[in-house]
């Protein structure tokens, strides 16, 4: 049964907004600070931190601590349990290409120019 609070629908929720994958794009080069983060957006630092902690809460990322800094680290369990799930919708869709790839070498068989003799 569907609940509202499930990791899935927690992930899925804080991928849907762009800043917040924007900010796992850059996590994916290596752990950044709140100020490194925030530098190539015209937000404030609270809203990135908003974002962030709808991140962390969402499992994609954790904060470290190394003194007066508290690094951003992407966490990617959530990320391949959303791309399991993705996993049979995308076998479909490479079913669908490879029936309809064999649909037209078919109908254009025997005519280089593609056309039924």
């Amino acid at each position: 049964m569907y609940s509202a609070t499930d990791p899935l629908s927690t992930t899925l929720s804080a991928l849907a907004d762009p800043t917040r994958r924007a900010l796992l794009a850059r996590l994916s080069e290596g752990e950044a600070t709140v100020n490194q983060l925030a530098e190539p957006f015209d937000i404030t630092l609270q809203a990135v931190s908003r974002h962030l902690k709808v991140l962390e809460t969402a499992g994609l990322i954790s904060r470290g601590r190394e003194a007066q800094w508290r690094p951003c680290k992407l966490e990617t369990a959530r990320l391949q349990e959303v791309d399991g799930w993705l996993a049979r919708y995308r076998m479909f869709w490479e079913g669908s290409f490879d029936k309809m790839g064999a649909y037209l070498e078919e109908i254009t068989k025997g005519d280089q120019n593609g056309s039924k003799n």
